[in-house]
């Protein structure tokens, strides 16, 4: 067998063992992204909201940033979820069943000033948020 320096074999082998110092390549093979959040890596996830809570915004900002604590049906997780728009915590109550999505900050993280939260809502008992902050649509009871 061939065992030279630039053997096809042992280049292979070598370039086999490099990559697993690529941390998005481990990352995606050993399925860490799946396992570590907690949509299960899908993109959105239905939950129940337990509490709303008020998040303090970091410095130099000085707010409180209205948020809701909701339980995700697909796995029991806790997460903490953004409501975006004026007065839309008004919109979400306790129980009610909520969607939640990624916020858009950086690879999964906190976005801007509100530490901790990585997720925000979308709907609300399957009425779009947005369109109830902006007075298009009544929010329903809860089906």
């Amino acid at each position: 067998m061939g065992k030279g320096l630039n053997a096809a074999r042992k280049l292979k082998k070598s370039r086999k063992k490099q990559l697993w110092s690529d941390r998005y390549f481990k990352k995606r093979v050993l399925r860490l992204k799946e396992k570590s959040d907690p949509l299960g890596g899908s993109a959105q996830a239905r939950g129940i909201v337990i509490e709303k809570v008020g998040v303090e915004a970091k410095q130099p900002n000085s707010a409180i940033r209205k948020c809701v604590k909701v339980q995700l049906i697909k796995n029991g997780r806790q997460i903490t979820a953004f409501a975006p728009g004026n007065n839309a915590i008004g919109f979400i109550d306790e129980h009610d069943e909520v969607i939640v999505e990624g916020i858009g900050g950086r690879m999964g993280r906190s976005y801007g000033d509100i530490p901790g939260v990585r997720y925000k809502v979308i709907k609300v008992n399957g009425v779009s948020l947005q369109e109830l902050v902006r007075g298009k649509i009544e929010k329903p009871m809860r089906r």
